[in-house]
């Protein structure tokens, strides 16, 4: 009995002793990795994979996939710059990119839902177009010159704490509060784990896709205002590559792929995960190539962990 316990522990909260075990060995690695500035340095860098990590979630909750968030950062940054640099006020700006942004998501759900396209090939297609729209859009040049205001956003600190880590965990709480204290909470769950026995309880399950892909939208486009603040220059490359931080720090935390199981919670230990793992490697000197093979193992290693996860716990429910 006491093995299965600590079996079951392992399979629940093993992700946190992975975390444990990066940090110990890149402090031996490298002595500056425990500073107070590396660590601040790591909080402000995962707020951004954070907040798309949080869309991500709902979007795998309910069995889907969304590729797109790392163009919709980069396009939304580009917009937001564009905004400005013609003289409309930050606050109304951020407003219409983020309004945009859940437009974006909208879009990708209306696709899945009433042409039952699959959510890998809708959400690649709209990642393709807005990557080309941010490459229209500023003539593949970076977009500055706007209000320099905003960039005090990420560089601005309450007790310490950085802006965007403040904002960052205020979607965790919001998220928190959405998916384990509200009705659409459980839809969601529901949704993922079993559609059909949702649809016959009276679940709308359009609407619940709709509004999964509209939050991924909504939050990635907040990620790109981040983004944004923090480089002070629109991108049109930005945002690159972040899908699969996301996807890796979510299934990580122990999303199942197949939707209807994992905990918001601990999708911050995997968020956390993928920064100390970034900023190790690269104050260890590892060269870029090795860094996207590390992560690419990373990522397959944690598909198959949740798939052996979720045997083991079928298997220790059926004895």
């Amino acid at each position: 009995m006491e093995r299965n316990n600590v079996v079951r522990w392992l399979l629940n909260y093993g992700i946190i002793l992975i975390l444990c075990l990066l940090v110990i060995s890149f402090s031996f690695a490298t002595a500056n990795f425990m500073k107070l500035s590396t660590i601040f340095t790591i909080l402000k860098q995962v707020s951004i994979i954070g907040i798309i990590s949080v869309g991500m979630t709902y979007v795998m909750l309910t069995g889907g996939i969304d590729l797109s968030v790392g163009s919709i950062a980069g396009v939304s940054a580009v917009t937001a710059a564009i905004l400005m640099m013609h003289g409309v006020p930050i606050v109304p700006a951020c407003i219409i990119v983020l309004l945009i942004s859940l437009l974006y998501g909208a879009i990708s759900g209306f696709f899945i839902t009433h042409f039952n396209i699959p959510a890998l090939i809708v959400t690649l297609g709209v990642m393709t177009s807005l990557r080309g729209l941010a490459y229209i859009v500023t003539d593949g040049m970076p977009v500055f010159g706007f209000n320099d205001n905003f960039g005090s956003f990420a560089n601005s600190t309450l007790w310490l704490l950085p802006y965007p880590v403040i904002l960052a965990a205020a979607v965790f709480i919001i998220a928190f509060i959405s998916l384990e204290k509200t009705c659409m909470g459980r839809y969601l769950y529901g949704v993922g784990g079993n559609e059909e026995a949702s649809r016959l309880s009276g679940v709308n399950v359009v609407r619940i896709k709709y509004f999964a892909y509209a939050v991924s939208g909504l939050l990635s486009g907040l990620a790109g205002l981040v983004l944004l603040s923090r480089t002070n220059s629109g991108q049109p490359a930005a945002g690159l590559g972040y899908e699969m931080d996301a996807i890796t720090a979510v299934v990580l935390a122990g999303v199942n792929i197949m939707g209807g199981e994992g905990r918001i919670g601990m999708v911050v230990i995997g968020v956390l995960i993928m920064g100390v793992l970034g900023t190790g490697m690269i104050m260890c000197n590892i060269n870029d190539y090795v860094q996207q093979f590390v992560k690419g193992i990373v990522l397959i290693g944690a598909v198959a962990f949740s798939a052996y996860s979720k045997t083991m716990r079928s298997r220790m429910m059926n004895k």
